[in-house]
């Protein structure tokens, strides 16, 4: 594999605050700027899910050559394969247990590796940050021989945060890929639910739907990137703390707080 490094752009040394910012980190191929930010907490609250992680390997079957793009700090990397990550975002990187995989700080949508050098590539929870998506996944696809695993989210769904932020609705819509998006730019793709546990360990999102006091915790909130896309979110989540002392939110959905697991709108996409 040649050692060129593709670098990111540079960053504008502040966090986006509402999603025309997103917008414009992703067109410039700055979000490392987010990132750089976020990662501040992000370890400590970002702890990959054993039953996510078994999952994702699964997918990835027998390879042993795998390539994670946008690989942040090294969540959900098997340990028992040869990997190479890259990643844009120096604090990410910086963030990586020194037991981690090499990180490569490039661009997703300039892949510094030969044709099929991979016999799997994986993304988590990471295209929708992507400057140009279309040319990344392209890109997993040419250097990979075998699998593509990705995690993703479908913005069509609308977990119960929603009724509460709307406004995470509007920023799913805006930065997510369509579930269509997949096999038009990959080809033939199986994709399936990825259940979030009620007691996941990984703070993404939409990680909390049955324990909705953690949303009221800007320290919680603050391991999401979401959360430093949107503004104005004081009146839902105020209205959130009244409905859980009132009861309101527990009468509401009742029926959230029997489950084990949840379908919060992840995906899991396989391109053979």
């Amino acid at each position: 594999m040649p050692e060129t490094v593709v670098c990111s752009g540079g960053s504008e040394g502040r966090a986006p605050t509402h999603i025309a910012d997103i917008r414009e980190l992703q067109q410039a191929g700055t979000m490392s700027a987010l990132y750089d930010t976020i990662g501040i907490n992000y370890v400590e609250l970002r702890k990959p899910d054993p039953r996510i992680a078994k999952t994702i390997e699964q997918a990835l079957g027998a390879a042993k050559v795998v390539l994670n793009v946008g690989a942040g700090t090294g969540s959900y990397e098997p340990a028992d394969r040869q990997l190479i990550a890259v990643e844009p975002s120096p604090e990410m990187i910086r963030k990586r247990s020194p037991s981690a995989a090499r990180a490569i700080r490039a661009s997703a949508d300039e892949l510094p590796f030969e044709d099929g050098s991979f016999e799997a590539s994986m993304a988590i929870l990471t295209v929708h940050h992507w400057p140009d998506k279309e040319a990344g996944l392209r890109e997993m696809r040419r250097v990979t021989r075998g699998p593509i695993v990705l995690l993703t989210f479908d913005p069509s769904h609308r977990p119960w945060l929603t009724d509460y932020l709307p406004q995470l609705a509007t920023l799913d819509e805006a930065q997510m890929p369509q579930m269509s998006d997949y096999e038009r730019w990959l080809g033939n793709v199986r994709i399936s639910p990825m259940l979030v546990p009620h007691d996941c360990t990984d703070g993404f999102l939409y990680a909390y739907w049955r324990r909705p006091s953690a949303y009221l915790d800007a320290r919680i909130r603050s391991g999401s990137s979401s959360f430093w896309a949107i503004r104005d979110a004081e009146a839902g989540l105020s209205k959130l703390a009244r409905d859980l002392e009132t009861g309101e939110w527990q009468r509401r959905y009742s029926e959230l707080l029997a489950l084990e697991e949840y379908d919060a709108g992840y995906r899991l996409v396989i391109s053979p």
